[in-house]
C-alpha cells in the first residue's frame, strides 16, 4: 500500500481533530472538506466568518461538518490567554494579544487537548509556525530545539518496494551545534518509532567512518553522538558513518571493526548540516526516483507540522494524516 494511503487508513474513522489556522485560504477549505468526507479527521478551521465563507466559496465546497472558530470571538480565548500567561510569565493582556493570532490560538488548542494536531504554513512563515509551537505546545522532554524530517519512500530497497527512510534535518537547522544535532537525532528516532514498521536505527552521517578521517567537522558529529547516547541510552544511535557504511551491510562489514546495531542497517539518516541534508534528500528524490514526503516538524511535545507555501489541498490532507498517525495511540502503539 502507498505509505500515505496507509497513514490515511490508520487514522480513518478515529475521530481525531486537526486545527487548520489559515481559514482564509481556499486550499485549506478544500482539504477540510476532504478530511470530513473521507472520515480522516474532524477539521477545525480558524478565521473570521467572512474569511472562511469567502474561501469556501472560492474552493466550491460546503461548510457542513467543518467546525469553524473565530479566535477573537471564541469562548475559549480567555482560558487560552490565562494558560499562556501562566506558562510564559506575562500579563494576560499581553497573552490575549498573542493568543488571538490564529496559529498561536491553534497551538493552544493542541496544548490544552482541544485538538490533536496543528497543520499550518500555506500563508504562514515556517519560523512563525515553529515559534508558535515552541510558545504553546512546547518541546518534548529532553529536547530544546525544533527540527524537521522527510519520509523518503524508496521505489525498492533491501528487497522491499516502497521502503521508507527518515532523513533529518533537511529543512530547518542550517548549521546545528552538537547539542542541536543530538536533538535532531533523538527527535528523529522518536518520529521514526511512530511511523516506521521496524525499529529505528539512527546513523549520524559524516565523510568519515569511525575515525577514518580527522577534522573538526567530524568532531562535531562525534560530540553530537555522545550527547545523544547519554540523553537517550535506549535508542539505537551510532556513527560517525559515511553513507555507504550506514546503509550497505557489505560496506559496513569491511569498514566497521566493532559490533554495531546500526551499521549497514540504518533507516534514519542524520545529516550534519542543512547543506548536506537538503542536497541529500533531493539527490535521492530526483536521481533514485524516491518520493519525498514532508518536511514535517519534530521535537515538539505533540505533533504539529509546517506546510510549504505552494502546498495543495492534497498535501494538507497527507500532512494531516502523517501528524495524526504520530499522535499517541493512533498507530496502535
Amino acid at each position: 500500500m502507498d505509505p500515505i494511503e496507509q497513514f490515511m487508513a490508520t487514522v480513518r474513522g478515529r475521530g481525531q481533530t486537526v486545527v487548520l489556522p489559515e481559514g482564509a485560504d481556499p486550499r485549506v477549505l478544500k482539504a477540510a472538506r476532504r478530511l470530513v468526507d473521507e472520515k480522516l479527521a474532524q477539521p477545525i478551521v480558524l478565521g473570521t466568518a467572512d474569511e472562511i465563507s469567502q474561501a469556501a466559496k472560492q474552493a466550491e465546497v460546503a461548510l457542513e461538518g467543518i467546525h469553524t472558530i473565530d479566535p477573537a470571538k471564541s469562548g475559549r480565548l480567555a482560558a487560552y490567554a490565562a494558560s499562556y500567561a501562566a506558562d510564559r510569565n506575562v500579563k494576560e493582556g499581553v497573552a490575549k494579544r498573542m493568543v488571538v493570532r490564529s496559529v498561536v490560538f491553534g497551538g493552544m488548542m493542541v496544548k490544552l487537548g482541544d485538538a490533536d494536531t496543528l497543520v499550518a504554513g500555506v500563508s504562514t512563515a515556517t519560523a512563525n509556525v515553529i515559534q508558535a509551537g515552541a510558545l504553546t505546545v512546547g518541546y518534548a522532554p529532553g529536547i530544546a530545539s525544533a527540527s524537521s524530517f522527510f519520509l523518503m519512500i524508496m521505489p525498492e530497497f533491501r528487497g522491499r518496494k516502497q521502503y521508507p527512510l527518515v532523513f533529518a534535518d533537511c529543512a530547518v537547522n542550517i548549521a546545528p551545534m552538537p547539542e542541536q544535532l543530538a536533538d535532531i537525532a533523538i527527535a528523529s528516532e522518536l518520529s521514526a518509532k511512530k511511523l516506521l514498521d521496524e525499529a529505528p536505527r539512527v546513523a549520524m552521517l559524516s565523510f568519515s567512518t569511525h575515525g577514518s578521517a580527522s577534522h573538526a567537522e567530524i568532531d562535531h558529529v562525534t560530540s553530537a553522538l555522545a550527547i545523544a547516547r547519554e540523553r537517550a541510552p535506549q535508542a539505537l544511535i551510532d556513527g560517525e558513518f559515511q553513507l555507504d557504511a550506514a546503509i550497505m551491510p557489505n560496506v559496513a562489514a569491511k569498514k566497521i571493526k566493532r559490533p554495531s546495531e546500526v551499521a549497514g542497517k540504518a533507516n534514519v539518516l542524520i545529516f550534519p548540516d542543512l547543506n548536506s541534508g537538503n542536497i541529500g534528500y533531493k539527490l535521492t528524490q530526483y536521481l533514485a526516483g524516491a518520493r519525498a514526503i514532508g518536511p514535517f516538524l519534530q521535537g515538539f511535545a505533540k505533533p504539529i507540522s509546517d506546510l510549504s507555501r505552494g502546498a495543495s489541498a492534497d498535501d494538507i490532507v497527507a500532512t494531516t494524516a502523517v501528524c495524526l498517525a504520530q499522535c499517541q495511540g493512533a498507530a496502535g502503539k
